[in-house]
């Protein structure tokens, strides 16, 4: 058989990692592919700018439609990020007959949708494992390993900058904003870094794992998104008391009611596995109803990582070209027609325990007028911690956690404390997740 041509656009980390991976490894993918995978072609801004792969015998261009116009080109790798651009360079080559391969999770969050059923239409693949979590094969775990079970929850830690922050905060007692300028010196973190500290990459993450694990219609405006900017060294010291860790979790659960989507920092005992997974990587853990709890761990980002996704997505679509189009996986796992309309909660309908910090002040009473107000909205206390005053204040930490309750009750529970003129300051809450 003829080699299969691909076309790469951009040769920034990941290209430059898929470049390298698929030319190092070029025997042993064939012998998995059944042809033979060339990069004939890529795209790049700078064509001077140095690089971690060689470019050898690729034509380079910094224009990327004379690559999906090429009517040589089969499979199109768009890696250069982004939304707009992005989305119009693979709705072209869609409609050019080209097969794509792409590690861009907000494309997919935001347009998949369209962008699949472009693709169905045409018959071509759009293929994403390097969408979410790097180097780990989770989207193919859900989609295809797990696809006799009926998926009840997933939660995960998909934001390697949000986690190394939150670690070095628990191990070496350090502040938000220390970790996280030396996240950005270190090139965890970006210039702006609100989309992985404010939990937006990891919405977009959660996105793609919930509409594959439960038949639903991607829908990232559905999402709500806390990020860990308020998480202070007490409360991680406070957490550590108690017997939790405090993780930025992505989390899907299928409940009677429709389904939760939520991106936010959690307490979870620290016996579980995922309570464990420190620094820069990343962990899902996902509940069938048949094979029960089942936990994937590994690198979320790097060059060769993500590399490792985006070339055994470059193999699945070449095993795929010989075979009848209507009998391929489906892109969202579930066939199109069967997608599900499942509502999505608002996160007030949503039912999760709570950690909860305030200042008050150390008299008789004030402990008094707070527990009854959480009974008025039959909110149940599982544990209270009164610290002792700090040095020059007049008022004491009180740490709380509650069990499991409606999140529009605590809502407006917390109101009230606040407008207590015993307590100062706004109440920090932080969600709390057993994953049992």
């Amino acid at each position: 058989m003829k080699p299969v041509k691909v076309g790469v656009l951009g040769l920034g980390t990941v290209g430059g990692g898929t470049v390298n991976v698929l030319q190092r490894n070029a025997a042993e993918i064939a012998r998995r592919a059944g042809r033979e995978i060339i990069i004939t072609r890529a795209s790049a801004r700078d064509l001077g700018r140095k690089r971690i792969c060689t470019t050898q015998g690729i034509a380079l261009t910094t224009d990327p439609r004379q690559i999906i116009d090429d009517p040589d080109i089969d499979i199109v790798l768009e890696l250069i990020g982004g939304t707009d651009f992005a989305k119009e360079l693979v709705l072209k080559a869609i409609a050019n007959g080209k097969h794509i391969v792409t590690a861009n999770k907000a494309l997919i969050a935001l347009h998949g949708n369209e962008i699949f059923a472009k693709a169905g239409a045409k018959g071509v693949i759009v293929a994403f494992e390097a969408a979410v979590a790097g180097g780990i094969p989770i989207i193919k775990a859900i989609r295809e390993g797990l696809s006799g079970n009926q998926i009840q929850w997933l939660a995960g830690i998909i934001n390697g900058t949000g986690n190394f922050i939150l670690t070095e905060m628990r191990d070496k007692g350090r502040d938000f904003a220390d970790v996280l300028a030396e996240a950005q010196a270190l090139g965890y973190a970006e210039a702006d870094p609100t989309f992985d500290v404010e939990g937006i990459d990891a919405g977009h993450k959660l996105t793609i794992l919930a509409s594959i694990a439960f038949g639903i219609p991607l829908q990232f405006d559905k999402v709500y998104t806390e990020g860990i900017t308020r998480i202070t060294r007490a409360d991680v010291e406070y957490a550590e008391e108690l017997g939790y860790r405090i993780k930025h979790l992505g989390i899907a659960r299928r409940t009677f009611e429709g389904i939760e989507l939520r991106v936010h920092p959690t307490l979870i005992p620290q016996r579980r596995l995922i309570a464990n997974v420190d620094g820069v990587m990343n962990a899902v853990l996902v509940k069938g109803d048949a094979v029960g709890a089942t936990l994937y761990y590994g690198a979320g980002a790097g060059a060769e990582p993500t590399a490792s996704a985006v070339v055994a997505d470059v193999i699945d679509v070449v095993r795929a070209l010989t075979g009848d189009p209507e009998n391929r996986v489906p892109h969202l796992a579930f066939q199109p027609e069967a997608l599900s309309d499942i509502p999505v909660l608002a996160q007030g309908q949503v039912r999760t325990a709570y950690y909860l910090r305030l200042a008050a002040e150390d008299k008789p009473g004030v402990l008094a007028d707070v527990t009854r107000i959480l009974a008025a909205h039959q909110i149940s206390i599982e544990a209270i911690i009164q610290k002792e005053p700090h040095e020059n204040k007049t008022s004491v930490p009180i740490i709380m956690l509650t069990q499991t309750t409606l999140e529009q009750e605590m809502n407006a529970a917390i109101a009230e404390i606040e407008q207590l003129t015993t307590v100062s300051g706004k109440v920090n809450r932080i969600r709390l997740e057993t994953l049992g």
